[in-house]
C-alpha cells in the first residue's frame, strides 16, 4: 500500500495502525463533523510519539524521518481522516520552521506544550492582496527601541481559531530581502482575531489584525532576509499535504471498494459491473502513481530537505488522486457517497480544497515547468 518499506518502517506502520483502529477509528464520522479542534487526539498522539516525529530528541522529539512522519500521517488517516490533521499539526508547517529556527529560549517557552498536545501555532502568511504571490505581503514590522510594532492584517490561518501562538510573516524593510517572521502570541494588545469563517470542508479560519502591536525583539524568529528559509521550510510542508490528499483518496477507495462488495443491484453485487470494474482500476493506479511521487519526496537522503521539484511533483501528484479518487468513490456509492452518514462525501471536500492550500496545483505546475527548463519563469506582469 505504501510501498517498499523497511522492516523499521513496517513496523511503524503497523504499531500505528493498531493504535489508531483501537483509539481513534471509534468517533471518527463525529469527530470530522465537529467544529472543535480534537485536543483529547492529540495528547493521545503525544503519548505515542508522534508529534515531532522528524524533531532531534533534544527539542523533545524522537528523531525520526520525513518519511516516518509521512507514514504516520497516511495510517492515521486510514482510520480516523481528521486524526491526521492533528499528526500534520504536530510535524509539518509552522512548528517545524519554529522548530529548526526558534532560539533556544523560544523553546524553552512554547515547544513543551506544542508536542504535549496542550497548544497550536498558526501560521499568518496569506493576505488579502497575497496569496499565490506571497512576496507581495503587506504587512510590517518597525522597529521601536527593544521592541516590534506590527501593523498589517492575514487571511486563511489554519487553526487560528484554537491557536495561542502565531508565526507571522512580514516585512522588516522592502523587496524580498525585507522580508522575515515573528511569533505573536494570542492575547499580545494590538493584535486582534476576527470572526470565524467557514471553508466548504468545514474548516474554520479567522483573519488576524495587527494594529500598533507591539512585540518584544525576542520574538523575532527570521529577521530580514529570512525568507528563503521560511520558504523551505514551507516547501517541506507540502508533503503533509500530500500526505493526507492521498490517504483520503484512499480511504474512500477503501470505503467504495467495500460498498461494492457486498451491494446488489439488478440481482448481483456491484463490483460485477464492467463499468465500475474499470473505475476502481484507474482509481487504484492514480493511489499508486501518486504514492510513488510521494515515497520519492520523502525519503530524501538523512540531514538533507526533499528538492523543490520533488515536493512539487508529489503534492501535485496526491492532490489529483486524492481528489479523483473521492470523488468517483462518492459516484460509486450513489447517495450513500453523498450522505454526512459516510466519511466519503468528507474526504471529496477535504482533497478538494488542499488543491489549494499550500501551493495551488496551477502554481505547481508552473514550478515543474522551471525545473523542465531549467529556468525561472516570472508571473508578474
Amino acid at each position: 500500500m505504501f510501498g517498499a518499506l523497511t522492516e523499521d518502517q513496517r513496523g511503524l506502520v503497523d504499531s500505528v495502525a493498531r493504535f489508531a483502529q483501537s483509539e481513534l477509528a471509534p468517533g471518527a464520522l463525529e469527530r470530522a463533523h465537529s467544529r472543535e479542534y480534537p485536543w483529547d487526539v492529540a495528547r493521545k498522539l503525544s503519548d505515542m510519539g508522534l508529534l515531532g516525529i522528524t524533531m532531534k530528541e533534544e527539542d523533545g522529539g524522537i528523531g525520526g524521518t520525513l518519511m516516518d512522519a509521512v507514514l504516520a500521517i497516511q495510517t492515521i488517516a486510514l482510520s480516523c481522516p481528521k486524526s491526521a490533521d492533528v499528526v500534520q499539526a504536530g510535524n509539518f508547517g509552522p512548528i517545524r520552521t519554529f522548530v529548526e529556527y526558534a532560539s533556544p529560549e523560544q523553546k524553552e517557552r512554547w515547544l513543551g506544550d506544542l508536542l504535549a498536545g496542550r497548544m497550536l501555532i498558526s501560521l499568518g502568511m496569506s493576505e488579502p492582496d497575497a496569496g499565490s504571490a506571497v512576496t507581495e505581503l503587506k504587512t510590517s514590522a518597525r522597529e521601536d527601541g527593544d521592541h516590534y510594532v506590527i501593523n498589517g492584517s492575514k487571511v486563511f490561518s489554519t487553526h487560528s481559531p484554537e491557536a495561542r501562538l502565531f508565526l507571522i510573516y512580514l516585512r522588516f524593510g522592502p523587496g524580498v530581502g525585507g522580508i522575515g517572521s515573528v511569533l505573536v502570541e494570542r492575547d499580545t494588545p494590538g493584535f486582534t482575531i476576527g470572526q470565524r469563517a467557514g471553508f466548504m470542508s468545514g474548516e474554520e479560519w479567522c483573519p488576524l489584525y495587527f494594529e500598533d502591536c507591539r512585540i518584544p525583539k525576542a520574538n523575532v524568529l527570521l529577521g530580514p532576509g529570512g525568507f528563503k528559509k521560511q520558504i523551505s521550510g514551507f516547501n517541506v510542508e507540502r508533503l503533509g499535504n500530500a500526505s493526507r490528499a492521498l490517504a483520503l483518496g484512499r480511504y474512500a477507495f477503501e470505503t467504495a471498494r467495500r460498498h461494492a462488495l457486498d451491494r446488489k443491484q439488478f440481482g448481483r453485487p456491484l463490483c460485477e459491473f464492467q463499468g465500475l470494474q474499470w473505475k476502481f482500476a484507474e482509481m487504484a493506479m492514480k493511489l499508486e502513481a501518486a504514492q510513488m511521487f510521494l515515497h520519492r519526496a520523502a525519503s530524501a537522503p538523512e540531514g538533507q530537505l526533499p528538492s523543490a521539484n520533488d515536493t512539487a511533483m508529489a503534492k501535485l501528484a496526491c492532490n489529483q488522486a486524492g481528489w479523483d479518487v473521492s470523488n468517483e468513490a462518492m459516484q460509486v456509492m450513489g447517495g450513500y457517497g453523498y450522505s454526512t452518514e459516510s466519511l466519503v462525501e468528507y474526504c471529496v471536500k477535504r482533497t478538494r480544497g488542499w488543491m489549494i492550500a499550500g501551493g495551488s496545483i496551477e502554481m505547481l505546475k508552473n514550478r515543474i515547468a522551471e525545473h523542465v527548463f531549467d529556468r525561472r519563469f516570472d508571473q508578474r506582469a
